[in-house]
């Protein structure tokens, strides 16, 4: 398990050097894990016996850290309410842009599942 969480975050400094240096408006782990994502899409071509326990470590590190995701937005909830006041006067858009964006979000999900499993039952 240390291994694959010592990749990801090895991918993810990489992806904020390359933001530093490409000056993207991209955050630095985004990056990375689109960088990540290649190369174990990537990786497919190749059946080497480290590659294929490497991706099973990272699977099973991933589903472990599901579990504590919720965790992840405590920092943000925390600076929203300390920030409340920077917020008073676009209330009503914020809420909009939320609400907006969480259902087209659900929205392209649905979709690209059925999509998914309409292709995985063609096969």
């Amino acid at each position: 398990m240390l291994n694959s969480i010592f990749l990801i975050f090895l991918f993810q400094l990489i992806g904020e050097l390359v933001q530093k240096v490409l000056e993207l408006n991209i955050p630095g782990p985004v990056i990375g894990l689109i960088l990540l994502l290649t190369t174990l899409l990537l990786s497919k071509k190749y059946d080497h016996k480290l590659i294929q326990n490497l991706k099973v470590n990272l699977i099973s590190s991933a589903e472990k850290l599901v579990h504590y995701i919720p965790l992840f937005f405590l920092p943000v909830g925390v600076g929203v309410v300390m920030h409340l006041s920077f917020l008073e006067g676009s209330l009503a858009k914020v809420l909009f842009i939320i609400v907006f964006g969480t259902l087209i979000t659900l929205a392209l999900t649905g979709l690209l599942m059925e999509k998914l499993l309409k292709n995985k039952d063609l096969k």
